[in-house]
């Protein structure tokens, strides 16, 4: 048995968003499915007869239809009604079915992966861009389960796709984080162990659903839903993926206006200072500014190793230093695009990282880059400076 307890590091302050959902979720479990699934549905109810017509044909096999009117419950016309039926789509129950559970461990599965996760995915998102995510990777699960088993009249319910997504999104950002688990495997080891983060997510994709869908030939296996589970996830790994390239391409929003600047002086700078060149010589002349309002007037693809390896720190840690963090990290990250395994590789994940941490308030992203720099056979005053930043974050 592997449980996981918890995640390290995590963020300051409350996820508010995510603590809602888990406690609407937890609402919606003790105010309706607790009551309503002690209710035997009148054997007159239209909605009972409509029931058993669309859920019996598939159980006609394993339970007789006497038995099957004698464990109905209330709750359970509930779920037919708004729970997620491939053969019968409603656009309602895309949302609804995220809020509905199956019972206590069911819901319990979902939130305790919710809560582990769900904090760094947000202080990364924010609140109302985290929200919509969880939302859009949820919607996306039940979109994928409906391809997989189209025909299917049992209405499929849960957060598990949503919450599969948030996994998607820690994956991409939260790659040197550890997650705690707890190991039994009686009676030979019992004991709290520390994984990377994407390897305790990469058995949950791989060992928990894929394989159990491809053993199932794409359909639901004991009432697991896997083709939404991997679907969300996949979901989250692509939007993450995509806002991460974002953050490389776009520029930041005090430049995203830039209007031309022209040289300063010309006997030093003999270059339009809108071309590549041009920005080159602005930077050797000490002209940041406006080789910065240059800079980010180009597209992305033209700053391709636009800068030799030192330039690019240069650039950075002077946009960092004179109040231009967002263009200094976008710089940073840039030259890692440019120079994954050249020059100066720990000097500009130490860069970014310190930018995210001191800048943006943002500790764990922080982490990764600073986690990258003792991987890379750092100069001693470069290593110190991380593990300076890392006792920081662990104090937080």
């Amino acid at each position: 048995m592997f449980l996981p307890l918890g995640d390290e590091p995590n963020p300051r302050g409350t996820p508010v968003v995510t603590w809602t959902l888990i406690g609407v979720n937890a609402a919606v479990f003790l105010l309706l499915t607790l009551p309503l699934s002690g209710v035997r549905p009148a054997l007159d109810d239209p909605a009972l007869g409509e029931y058993i017509r669309a859920i019996y044909p598939p159980l006609s096999s394993r339970m007789a239809l006497e038995a099957l009117l004698q464990r109905v419950s209330a709750y359970d016309l509930v779920v037919f009604a708004h729970g997620f039926r491939p053969a019968d789509p409603s656009v309602s129950a895309l949302v609804t079915s995220m809020f509905l559970h199956g019972g206590f461990m069911h819901l319990a599965g979902n939130m305790l992966f919710l809560w582990i996760y769900g904090d760094n995915v947000e202080h990364r998102l924010g609140r109302w861009r985290y929200l919509a995510a969880y939302l859009g990777t949820g919607v996306l699960a039940t979109l994928s389960h409906a391809v997989l088993d189209s025909g299917s009249t049992l209405p499929m319910v849960g957060a598990s796709g949503a919450v599969s997504g948030v996994l998607g999104f820690y994956f991409v950002w939260f790659p040197r984080n550890r997650v705690r688990l707890w190991i039994m495997l009686f009676p030979f080891f019992m004991n709290v162990v520390h994984a990377p983060a994407r390897l305790v997510l990469g058995v949950y994709l791989v060992i928990d659903n894929l394989l159990p869908l491809l053993a199932t030939s794409g359909g639901g296996g004991g009432g697991v839903a896997y083709g939404a589970h991997i679907g969300g996830f996949v979901g989250g790994l692509a939007l993450a993926s995509w806002s991460a390239r974002r953050e490389v391409h776009a520029p930041p929003a005090e430049y995203a206006a830039a209007t031309p600047v022209a040289a300063p002086d010309p006997p030093v700078v003999d270059a339009d200072p809108s071309s590549t060149r041009g920005i080159r010589l602005l930077i050797a002349a000490g002209e940041h500014e406006a080789a910065a309002a240059a800079y980010f007037r180009l597209s992305p693809a033209r700053t391709v190793r636009l800068l030799m390896p030192r330039d690019s720190l240069e650039f950075a840690r002077w946009l960092a230093n004179n109040e231009h963090p967002d263009a200094a990290l976008v710089v940073y990250q840039r030259h890692l695009r440019d120079y994954p395994l050249g020059p100066y590789l720990a000097e500009a994940h130490l860069g970014a990282g310190l930018v995210q941490l001191y800048a943006r308030n943002q500790p764990t992203a922080a982490r990764q880059h600073l986690m990258a720099v003792l991987d890379t056979d750092p100069h001693p005053d470069t290593e110190a400076y991380a593990r300076r930043a890392l006792a920081d974050i662990a104090r937080r």
